[in-house]
């Protein structure tokens, strides 16, 4: 089962017993605003994602939602999304914190455990990608070490409009060079 610790945080496998707390920052406005979920995310959606999640690192094809919780008292302050991408060792990753946990720091922590254990694991390569208007996530992933590779204009219909997206990665080359 995946454990990591670090200074502050504890991240695992989200689990049933999560739904509650998952549901409620994931049905805030301003969590979902660049989110693929809408303002309406349930108890039943949060139940249906954790529902059989698996422990270890998902297969090709699937997510993993792992919890980021507050080490000292294991409260859940968001979630890592891990997704196994069709190319071999290649990782995409998201990230959602409530929004009393924004602005601590505490996604960038998570985010470089989370990088450090897929590249243990033998990644090549690891990306994500944002909406353009959520300057905070471009910040945050190049804060945690990865370049922008593409911006991709008008490219996606989401929520009833264009957007345009960028797309960041990090290869496992990219940390041995530094």
């Amino acid at each position: 089962m995946i454990a990591i610790e670090t200074e502050r945080l504890r991240i695992d496998p989200l689990g049933v017993d999560d739904a509650a707390a998952f549901a409620a920052y994931r049905a805030v406005p301003e969590v979902a605003r660049y989110q693929s979920w809408g303002e309406g995310f349930s108890l039943d959606d949060a139940r249906r994602i954790l529902d059989g999640q698996p422990d270890e690192l998902p297969d090709t094809g699937d997510w993993l939602q792992l919890a980021v919780r507050e080490r000292s008292s294991g409260v859940l302050l968001g979630d890592v999304a891990v997704h196994r991408d069709e190319q071999p060792g290649t990782w995409e990753l998201g990230v959602t914190l409530a929004p009393g946990s924004q602005g601590r720091g505490v996604a960038a922590e998570a985010l470089r455990a989370v990088i450090d254990l897929l590249f243990d694991r033998d990644a090549h390569r690891v990306w994500a990608q944002c909406d353009q208007r959520n300057a905070a996530v471009q910040r945050l992933l190049a804060r945690v070490g990865f370049r922008h590779e593409a911006t991709l204009r008008d490219a996606d219909w989401f929520k009833e409009e264009w957007t345009t997206v960028e797309i960041f990665a990090l290869l496992a080359s990219d940390r041995t060079a530094s």
